[in-house]
């Protein structure tokens, strides 16, 4: 390389040090990036926009907006566990894991949000429904439409957060979970799979893998039976349950027979009325079972089973507009060894349910759930909690006691 002419002045650089120049860059750089305004990330964003379409739907329809109950009173506590040899405190008294509350949000101004959110928000996520599969998740389409999307796997883990903004889409009768997330979702019973069987906490394993296929039955015929679903009676639910929690067995009984408010069934049995709703596609379901030692107690090995449903419905009196509730069951299961504690053979033992119905109605104690469509915001009542994403199986289920919450999309 020839040398630079002496009679030139060099480069400004020249006359500082490399490492004081670098530096020099570095500060700059970070002050820079400290003092600039910061973007908004996809979630506030999404958050914002669809609080500000709950209030835009909610003004053009009369402050209408779907409320319901976010909780419902405990219902009374099952009977403490038989003790047998060598057995400890029941766990009821250990740590009072009784509770079995039915809370409930409303959908309002869903559509709207999910209209005007889906391309600013996840443009990935609205592309991957464009003829090609031009996003993460490609399908066939034709003549009528998308094609419903590939389901995604099955969950094994709580996830990190709320499903990315699905598709904007219309339910009918005909695509009942267009523009949800749960359109990706698994159907049927085939969805609720058992996790690996191993002996937990002295319990052995083939005594855990017979409580997981039980519990499996139990949330099957509890909230995808089509006869229960259509208001019947959950005899194969009630028949899994161990015969020693009699007051339980009898509460239960007793809601089926005159749901109260402080005594609902559908706290534990998903119900519609026949005579107003009709359930149109598959149900859609994702959730995962864990299987953990209980603290404590040696010999004693706790199910959690934790599952989302997504219903679809129409009005029973026909038209074509359609609408989803989403139900989300936490059933707590315990699993002991039969030298030490009691317990019936063939049966569950059920300490623990808890969960949340979104779209529904604001009445306790009429026994089913009533779901609002499009058409009935004008006359519902406004709801007062807050907005909680019933897809979002990042958090648990709320603790809040009743009240009516917004359930910002189904």
């Amino acid at each position: 390389m020839a040398e630079q002419p002496s009679g030139e002045p060099g480069p400004e650089s020249s006359s500082l040090p490399d490492d004081v120049w670098e530096k020099f860059v570095r500060d700059s750089e970070r002050d820079i990036r400290s003092s600039a305004p910061k973007e908004p990330s996809a979630r506030a964003r999404t958050v914002t926009e669809r609080l500000r379409a709950m209030d835009e739907a909610q003004a053009g329809t009369g402050g209408g907006g779907g409320g319901r109950r976010r909780g419902r009173k405990k219902a009374a506590p099952p009977p403490a566990r038989p003790e047998g040899r060598h057995t400890g405190p029941a766990r009821q008294e250990t740590d009072g894991r009784t509770s079995r509350r039915r809370k409930v949000w409303s959908a309002v101004g869903v559509l709207v949000a999910a209209a005007l959110a889906v391309v600013a928000v996840n443009p990935s996520a609205a592309l991957s429904w464009l003829p090609g599969g031009l996003g993460d998740g490609s399908g066939d389409t034709d003549a009528a439409g998308p094609a419903s999307p590939a389901p995604l796997a099955p969950g094994t883990a709580r996830p990190g957060g709320a499903p990315s903004a699905a598709p904007a889409g219309t339910p009918t009768r005909e695509r009942p979970f267009a523009g949800s997330p749960a359109a990706r979702w698994e159907s049927g019973a085939d969805a609720v799979r058992l996790p690996e069987t191993k002996a937990v906490n002295g319990v052995p394993a083939g005594r855990i893998e017979e409580a997981l296929r039980r519990t499996k039955e139990f949330l099957v015929a509890s909230n995808l039976d089509p006869g229960v679903l259509r208001g019947g009676e959950p005899k194969k639910a009630l028949a899994l349950v161990d015969p020693l929690e009699k007051e339980y067995l009898s509460d239960l009984r007793a809601a089926l027979r005159k749901p109260t408010e402080e005594n609902d069934p559908v706290g534990m049995f998903t119900r519609f009325g026949p005579e107003e709703v009709d359930l149109v596609g598959d149900v859609r379901v994702r959730g995962r079972m864990t299987v953990k030692p209980e603290r404590g107690a040696a010999g004693k090995a706790v199910i959690e089973a934790d599952y989302t449903f997504v219903y679809g419905s129409a009005r029973a009196d026909g038209g074509d507009e359609a609408t989803r509730v989403v139900v989300r069951r936490v059933v707590g299961v315990d699993v002991a060894d039969p030298a030490r504690y009691r317990s019936t053979e063939g049966h569950l033992w059920v300490p623990a349910v808890d969960g949340e119905t979104s779209n529904d109605d604001c009445r306790d104690g009429d026994g089913v759930i009533r779901p609002y469509f499009s058409t009935d915001l004008r006359t519902a009542p406004r709801p007062t909690g807050e907005a909680r994403d019933p897809h979002d199986r990042s958090k648990g289920v709320a603790r809040a006691g009743g009240g009516c919450g917004v359930a910002t999309r189904t």
